[in-house]
């Protein structure tokens, strides 16, 4: 083919895709501060940063997809104190 045939292909938008662009340092700390606020199995983490590695908006789209799914309840930051018995001020 020749080259001008080529160019003129590529430049039709049917033929046109998205490029894949991995994820940023600062994106992918986005993506687990977002994860991390709901009760989710490591794995659905981990799958998400894999897919993050080649692909940063089909991570988010993951990540969403499964919260939205399993409509996860947030994760509550409860601490539990215990008194202590028999505690004497020193």
């Amino acid at each position: 083919m020749s080259k001008a045939l080529i160019d003129e292909i590529a430049n039709e938008p049917e033929w046109a895709e998205e490029a894949a662009i991995p994820a940023t340092d600062r994106e992918l700390l986005l993506l687990t501060e977002r994860i991390s606020s709901f009760d989710i199995p490591i794995q659905v983490f981990l799958q998400a940063v894999a897919i993050a590695a080649y692909d940063r908006a089909s991570a988010f789209r993951y990540a969403d997809n499964y919260l939205m799914s399993h409509k996860q309840n947030k994760r509550k930051n409860l601490r539990v104190f215990k008194s202590l018995r028999n505690f004497e001020n020193n």
